[in-house]
């Protein structure tokens, strides 16, 4: 449906551009356009005017319309997403609560009350001197 209704929207805006294109400039600052003022041809240029104005309003009518049902298709296809749905991952239950420790050995100040030393670990980046 959606395609269907593209293909239309696409076909109109070219319609469109062909028909602005071809409108004669009101005044001529283009430089071009114009043409004999004879009257005998198929249509007067006044007559070709409002024919022209009146396919290109029309036209534009049409080209709001496919654009308001696009619009529509694009919101009735876009499912909400829950946050807290099914499928998302367990999130702990409060950001401030730690994660309990992966290994048997405890937490820092478990070790501490237990009186076991702890392994010094390497710096992770560069250290400031002390003074002594």
């Amino acid at each position: 449906m959606q395609t269907v209704v593209i293909l239309i929207h696409l076909m109109i805006v070219l319609a469109m551009a062909g028909l602005i294109l071809i409108q004669k400039s009101e005044g001529g600052g283009l430089g071009m356009g114009g043409g004999g003022g004879g009257g005998g041809g198929f249509l007067s240029s006044r007559g070709t005017a409002n024919v022209l104005t009146r396919t290109t309003a029309t036209l534009a009518a049409l080209f709001f319309v496919t654009s308001l049902v696009l619009s529509i298709l694009a919101g009735i296809e876009r499912k909400p997403r829950s946050l807290i749905g099914p499928g998302t991952p367990a999130a702990p239950s409060a950001p401030g609560v730690p994660s309990p420790p992966a290994s048997g050995a405890g937490s820092v100040l478990d070790q501490l009350q237990r009186g076991t030393p702890q392994p010094q670990q390497a710096p992770s980046g560069p250290q400031v001197p002390r003074s002594q």
